[in-house]
C-alpha cells in the first residue's frame, strides 16, 4: 500500500459545525503524489445482482469503493472527500450509521445529497476522491 498524504481537518470555528462530528467541514492535503477520483460506486455485485433493502444495497456500495481504493493500493486512511448520492430522504440516519462503521475513525470531507440516481433499483451511490 502507499504512503499516506497529509490530511489535516479544517473545520471554521464561526461557521456551523459538522453534525456529530463525524466528518470534516473541509480539509487540507499536503505531502500527497497522486490523486485517485473514484466514480459512482453502485450497489451492484459483479454479477450485477442488486440487493431490494437499502442497508445491504449501502453495505455493497462501501465494498466496491473500497475495492476501487485497494486496487489502486490504497485504503480508508486515503479518502479525502466522499459524495454520497440518496434515493429518498428516509434512508439517512441508516446511511449515517453505515458510514460511521464503515468509516471509523476516518473523518474526510463530506456531502449527502437526495437525489434520484441513474437506475430505479438503486436506492444510493457513492463517489469520492482519495490522495496517496
Amino acid at each position: 500500500m502507499t504512503s499516506r498524504p497529509i490530511i489535516t481537518p479544517v473545520n471554521a470555528e464561526n461557521a456551523p459545525q459538522s453534525l456529530h462530528r463525524r466528518y470534516s467541514q473541509a480539509v487540507s492535503l499536503s505531502g500527497h503524489q497522486r490523486l485517485l477520483f473514484i466514480s459512482g460506486q453502485i450497489p451492484a455485485d459483479r454479477d450485477g445482482h442488486v440487493p431490494t433493502d437499502f442497508e445491504a444495497q449501502a453495505r455493497l456500495c462501501w465494498a466496491n469503493l473500497f475495492a476501487q481504493l485497494e486496487a489502486a493500493g490504497m485504503g480508508i486512511g486515503n479518502l479525502i472527500k466522499v459524495t454520497v448520492f440518496l434515493k429518498r430522504y428516509e434512508d439517512r440516519d441508516i446511511n449515517a450509521k453505515i458510514r460511521f462503521e464503515v468509516m471509523g475513525d476516518h473523518r474526510p470531507a463530506l456531502s449527502t445529497i437526495i437525489t434520484d440516481v441513474y437506475d430505479p433499483d438503486w436506492l444510493l451511490e457513492i463517489e469520492a476522491i482519495a490522495a496517496a
